[in-house]
């Protein structure tokens, strides 16, 4: 599997990625990016249909999922890489504890916040506006970079900061050109950022629920090597169309061509999807 990146910038497989990252050599990836399913108990649509069901019997059963795939993905990193998982209210205080014993606590760098802005409120709460990503080192010899982002302050206006551990990148919104329909699609400009920070350059990016592939089109556009799996054709289907076009895309969320769009759209169906985020 890994040879075909060298002849290619991006591969993706089709099934389950416990199955799949068995195939994936020690030590061989610079950057994990995993969007798991959230254990929201809620069936999970997109505007055209694609949905897949986000749930579990209960907290145990998602652990029993989750925490095999952590032990794949711990392996198949370098020592110089790690691993984003990018979760939400729902299971975040248990991913964060499977993380500590599965990376060791001496490794958390960040628990990154992405404050989006969209989404609802109810009468008994505070309004949930943000995810949660945590960024773990494979050992203390990481790379990272810092991502610079303007500054807000007059003092300082009209110059570049590095960012904070709050994240404040809109979500996709409804008319956006770079909305696929897949259900839990993440904007191209939360990937960017944190590809170019987390990977070192011509490094390998691992998505192992890649979804739509943004974060495979982040690599290909930040020149690092990307590596998709997810266990939907259709997920796959849309991935493929937007690597594709990917030489046309640049670092903006809306620059996706009318042409590729209309492709993708064509190859994506109503196909029920499972456990794929």
């Amino acid at each position: 599997m890994m040879n075909a990146l060298d002849s290619a910038p991006w591969l993706l497989r089709h099934g389950d990625c416990i199955d799949v990252l068995k195939e994936i050599p020690d030590a061989s990836i610079d950057l994990v990016y995993l969007d798991p399913p959230f254990n929201s108990g809620s069936e999970r649509r997109g505007r055209t249909g694609l949905h897949f069901a986000d749930r579990f019997g209960d907290i145990a059963a998602y652990r029993a999922f989750l925490a095999p795939r952590l032990q794949e993905l711990f392996r198949v990193l370098r020592p110089t890489g790690s691993i984003l998982v990018h979760v939400d209210w729902h299971t975040s205080h248990h991913v964060r504890l499977m993380l500590d014993e599965i990376f060791g606590s001496e490794n958390f760098v960040n628990h990154l916040i992405w404050s989006y802005g969209l989404g609802g409120s109810g009468p008994r709460s505070f309004a949930r506006k943000h995810d949660d990503i945590f960024l773990y080192g494979r050992t203390d010899d990481y790379w990272f970079q810092p991502p610079m982002v303007p500054a807000r302050s007059a003092r300082l206006r009209g110059r570049m900061k590095k960012a904070t551990d709050v994240l404040d990148i809109a979500s996709i919104n409804n008319m956006a050109f770079e909305r696929t329909g897949w259900p839990t699609q993440k904007p191209i400009a939360l990937l960017n950022m944190l590809v170019r920070a987390c990977c070192a350059p011509g490094g390998t990016v691992l998505d192992p629920t890649c979804g739509s592939g943004t974060t495979l089109v982040a690599a290909v556009n930040a020149q690092r090597r990307a590596l998709g799996i997810d266990i939907s054709a259709a997920a796959l289907a849309i991935a493929t169309s937007r690597l594709e076009g990917s030489a046309a895309l640049n670092a903006t969320a809306d620059s996706m061509p009318r042409a590729v769009r209309s492709a993708r759209r064509d190859r994506q169906g109503p196909e029920p999807l499972a456990q794929s985020a």
